[in-house]
């Protein structure tokens, strides 16, 4: 008999990202005193202010207990209950630092977050890239002007056009930051026109 997930091969779409799955991040835990021993508690994940997942979890010497139900397309329901074992790490300014060991057949990954499909696992074993992992350049620049726009307390979105200098902000500091977001605006714009124009090409290809 193999472990969790033995028998099949862990592999996801090169669309999936660690934005698309629920997760539960050991560290959040630790801080809201979560992991005292021999406690049982439960998680949550809502969307729009709807509830849509829950687990319940029981806290042990070593480890902790996931028990919930979860079903995949149209099959029916299935009970699962199984441990996710814990390795705690001295920090250089003293105590200790928690982390899961990934429960996946022939992982063992110390993490501190595992994503939720039919068992909690590590991104790694999900093949799961970061959302900015996915990003195109133009993408990355626009994303940066918007962080230049947040700064300056300007409207999110690069077409949105620009806003007054912030008060109590020096003219300088002003005008730096306006240059910085100006040149992130002017490569996403001109990314984003090059992609277009290679689109409009691939469909002349096909007529």
């Amino acid at each position: 008999m193999g472990g969790i997930g033995s028998g099949r091969r862990w592999h996801f779409g090169a669309k999936d990202t660690s934005d698309n799955y629920r997760s539960i991040d050991v560290r959040r835990w630790k801080r809201d005193g979560l992991l005292t021993l021999n406690q049982s508690f439960g998680w949550q994940w809502s969307m729009h202010g709807k509830l849509y997942a829950s687990i319940r979890v029981r806290t042990e010497s070593d480890r902790v207990v996931l028990t919930y139900r979860h079903r995949s397309g149209s099959y029916d329901w299935k009970d699962e209950s199984y441990p996710i074992y814990l390795d705690w790490t001295d920090c250089h300014l003293g105590g200790n630092r928690p982390w899961f060991l990934c429960p996946a057949h022939s992982c063992g990954r110390r993490v501190a977050i595992l994503y939720g499909g039919s068992i909690f696992a590590c991104r790694h074993c999900y093949q799961l890239a970061y959302p900015c992992q996915r990003e195109t350049d133009y993408d990355r620049m626009a994303r940066r002007a918007d962080r230049i726009r947040d700064k300056l307390g300007w409207k999110q979105g690069i077409l949105n056009g620009k806003g007054w200098k912030p008060k109590g902000m020096h003219w300088k500091t002003f005008e730096q930051l306006t240059a910085q977001h100006d040149a992130y605006v002017n490569a996403s714009l001109t990314g984003i026109s090059a992609q277009l124009n290679r689109l409009e090409e691939s469909v002349d290809d096909w007529l």
